[in-house]
């Protein structure tokens, strides 16, 4: 087996972002093989720390997020602070933060002063809303970005309220999106000569990144003057897909959408007929008959146990999938082959189940993340590499600098 880096080997990257979406942008970068320095105020208070699910005390989404990081604190916003995170950006790749726009700029740190000091720089900024616009200086969460970028508007029964999902996935996107940017930028001053690889200010709005997803929608409203609607978990646009129990109480997601796969489906129902039924015997009729045909498979899933279930469909090889909570994929064949979940060493839970590094790059050995830091625990080491001796550090702490 090569153990030769992941491809961002050598990158390093200092994330003084908050919560989830930037962070997670730094994290995925991590995963890829950078360096990354997680700056937090001397307090860490960052909100991420106290929400759930917390065990013990223990903050595990901070553990799991943050994971792969070395951690630091310093408060920028002192004159002190600021000298001193400006010598530490000199040695860096990347900045992420996720401040209102125009904070760092407030606190000296505008995009000239960063420039100034390391001219390689890239700057990510991940806002609910981005750096221009009425909107920009607005606060951000996820709900509201699912909100406003029409996401929400999807999510939900026809005769029901729209429904956001039990997690920030507009978080979870943005910083994906974050991670695309950084890499991209990136690529793009790497390709150049030294002398004039310049760094670039990246401005990510979390609901633009939303709206990204939602590819055709905007077209389909301007040709056909209707917004898209919610329909539940029926999909609108291809038929059958849509969630079905069955006789022994689960559920499951079905997908025989194409007309050959639909072909197999009937057959696997023993009802072959179907197939060339003039309703169903394109995918284009059976959206407009999707009631119809949602109204057979419930019956014929209703009727047969999930094992039953699961035979017939797989040897017809029809796409489906018994509908997973957490439990249910940790425990499957499947993902425990292919070592989807790791362990992260803890060293007050024991270890701690994540996913594991994605996408893999075959041939290389993925790096072994560690548990996101404690605050400041990698000051004298990070700070040191600056000079600042023990002395000096202990001096920066008394003044709640460090």
């Amino acid at each position: 087996m090569n153990t030769q880096g992941y491809p961002l080997q050598g990158v390093r990257i200092l994330d003084m972002a908050t919560v989830l979406a930037a962070p997670f942008s730094a994290t995925l970068c991590g995963d890829m093989g950078a360096e990354v320095v997680k700056l937090e105020l001397p307090q860490g208070n960052d909100a991420l720390r106290g929400l759930a699910p917390v065990h013990e005390g223990h903050a595990l989404f901070w553990k799991t997020a943050n994971r792969g990081k070395q951690g630091i604190s310093l408060d920028v916003r002192q004159a002190g602070g600021r000298e001193l995170f400006l010598k530490l950006i000199e040695g860096f790749d990347v900045l992420v933060e996720n401040f209102r726009t125009g904070t760092l700029d407030n606190w000296g740190l505008d995009l000239p002063t960063l420039h100034r000091c390391n001219p390689r720089l890239i700057v990510l900024r991940l806002t609910g809303f981005g750096q221009t616009g009425p909107s920009a200086r607005k606060p951000g969460f996820a709900r509201i970005f699912e909100a406003m970028s029409g996401f929400a508007h999807l999510s939900g029964e026809a005769d029901g309220p729209p429904q956001h999902m039990n997690y920030p996935l507009g978080d979870a996107i943005a910083g994906l999106f974050g991670a695309f940017a950084i890499a991209t930028a990136l690529a793009e001053r790497n390709a150049k000569p030294l002398q004039e690889q310049k760094g670039v200010e990246i401005d990510l709005s979390a609901t633009e990144a939303l709206l990204r997803l939602l590819d055709p929608l905007a077209a389909e409203y301007r040709f056909s003057g209707v917004a898209r609607e919610r329909t539940g978990s029926r999909a609108g646009y291809t038929a059958p897909s849509n969630v079905y129990q069955t006789a022994d109480g689960a559920w499951i997601t079905l997908v025989g959408s194409s007309d050959p796969i639909f072909v197999r489906l009937c057959q696997a129902m023993g009802r072959p007929e179907l197939a060339c039924d003039p309703r169903f015997h394109t995918n284009v009729e059976r959206t407009r008959h999707l009631a119809a045909i949602d109204d057979i498979l419930a019956a014929w899933c209703a009727s047969e146990s999930l094992a039953s279930l699961s035979g017939r469909l797989d040897a017809a090889d029809v796409p489906f999938s018994k509908i997973y909570s957490i439990a249910d994929a940790v425990q499957d064949p499947h993902f425990q082959a292919r070592g989807a979940f790791i362990e992260l060493p803890d060293p007050e839970l024991g270890s701690i189940p994540a996913p594991a590094v994605v996408p893999r790059f075959v041939g290389r050995v993925a790096p072994q993340p560690c548990i996101g830091p404690a605050t400041g625990q990698d000051n004298a080491a990070v700070y040191g590499r600056l000079g600042v001796d023990v002395a000096e550090l202990e001096e920066l702490r008394a003044a709640r600098v460090v």
